[in-house]
């Protein structure tokens, strides 16, 4: 029986898992789950976080937001063909006999598309009950190129204790990557699920070590209906392993929500709570001394102009308190836009986002009368597809997925220490397999 799996990897595997790294810096800010918060919709952010550490899943956000779109384009047969996909891995088997009956009174739907769907039919037709539990292996694996790994600044100088000296860090490397995370779903009633996600993630850095570690998560999470709000309550546990630095830890937890106005507007906000550790170590004698606790709001709103283009806006605000407040102590302010092409050829997302950082106390480490400040700019563009466009005979179901990004950073400081360019560009290919 062929597997049924072409929106799982384009909105499960990017979604469905996410696990965190904790060095706590602020220059990895524009990575976190406050951001993924801020476009829940928006399938390319939710890409960039899974190439970089990892996955979390929402079912039922899924289902509506594509129950949504099928409604705005009826003629768009890729949609269709996206929630029956989802909709057979989750178990709605009535749901998913109303699109097929959809799908088979349309014209411009092509042969191997009918086939696949005919299988489909016959699939649900044969089933049992559904089943209690449903259980997918997601895996993926990327390469990422960086031209200033280190984030060294325009002048190649930096302040150390009041005093200018080099800043003789390498800027050009690449990082390899890979992933694996097993995921367990269970419906409960009509409006709810339940999730749980093991991850495992690995990095190793090419020319230095700072990136080369392991990454292991737990995700639980509940997605359910009250009113016209989605919430989804959830829960993060992490442990990263690094080879150089003392091996970190996180728990994080949180609740997400959107609602719908009309329909082409939706809404989205969120609340997470954090707490990350550092252990030390030999090589690392002040690693707790960034351990942390933080609160994140964020607030969204998504526009759908037409089959082609979607926007997303978002506005958030975060704060951090370390045990040592000098230099790790800061409030962040974050916007950010959108825009996404849904190209028969190719999904396509372009952003920009502006990060205000204010620190609450000077770094004598760095310079004694300056509390530093800084604004970081974020563009990127994302581009995936599926291996089976390309290749029908090598990825028949279109679940198999290839992923090109590029992101370009600019960081403007009153410190010169952070003031940089850097920019990035990354390959990575996912897949995902239900097990049950």
């Amino acid at each position: 029986m062929k597997s049924y799996l072409n929106t799982k990897n384009i909105i499960i595997i990017f979604i469905i898992l996410l696990t965190f790294t904790n060095k706590s810096n602020s220059d990895e800010k524009n990575i976190t789950y406050m951001q993924i918060l801020q476009n829940p919709n928006d399938l390319d952010l939710n890409l960039k976080y899974a190439q970089q550490q990892g996955k979390i899943g929402n079912h039922k956000q899924t289902i509506s937001t594509l129950e949504r779109l099928n409604m705005l384009y009826p003629e768009n047969i890729e949609i269709k063909l996206y929630l029956l996909s989802v909709l057979v891995q989750t178990d709605a088997p009535q749901k998913a006999f109303n699109i097929i009956d959809d799908i088979k009174l349309r014209k411009d739907v092509s042969t191997e598309d009918l086939e696949s769907v005919a299988e489909i039919e016959e699939e649900l037709k044969g089933r049992a009950e559904p089943k209690l539990w449903n259980f997918y292996a997601d895996v993926s694996t990327g390469v990422i190129h960086s031209n200033n790994v280190n984030n060294v600044s325009k002048t190649r100088t930096k302040l150390s204790s009041d005093s200018i000296v080099a800043f003789d860090s390498a800027k050009h490397d690449r990082t390899l990557s890979g992933s694996l995370g097993l995921t367990a779903t269970r419906s409960i009633g009509e409006a709810s699920s339940f999730v749980i996600n093991l991850s495992q993630t690995e990095s190793e850095q090419y020319f230095e070590t700072s990136d080369d570690y392991d990454t292991y998560g737990l995700t639980l999470a509940f997605d359910t209906l009250v009113g016209n709000q989605s919430l989804s309550p959830y829960l993060m546990l992490s442990k990263t392993d690094y080879e150089d630095d003392a091996d970190s830890f996180s728990l994080i937890t949180g609740i997400g929500g959107y609602f719908s106005v009309g329909e082409r507007h939706s809404f989205s906000y969120g609340y997470s709570y954090s707490d990350s550790k550092g252990n030390n170590n030999s090589s690392d004698t002040t690693a707790n001394e960034t351990n942390s606790i933080g609160h994140s709001y964020i607030v969204g709103h998504d526009y759908i102009f037409n089959n082609l283009i979607s926007t997303s806006i978002g506005l958030g605000y975060s704060d951090s308190d370390a045990k040592i407040d000098a230099g790790n102590d800061y409030e962040t302010y974050d916007i950010n836009f959108r825009i996404n092409f849904a190209f028969p050829w190719a999904y396509i997302s372009i952003g920009d986002a502006l990060s205000f950082n204010d620190y609450k106390k000077a770094d004598s480490t760095v310079t004694s009368n300056r509390i530093r400040s800084d604004v970081t700019n974020t563009f990127d563009i994302m581009l995936t597809k599926s291996l089976g466009d390309f290749f029908p005979s090598l990825d028949p179901n279109r679940a198999f997925f290839i992923n090109l990004s590029y992101e370009k950073v600019i960081s403007e400081a009153n410190i010169l220490n952070y003031d940089y360019i850097g920019d990035s560009f990354s390959l990575s290919f996912s897949r995902s397999f239900k097990l049950n």
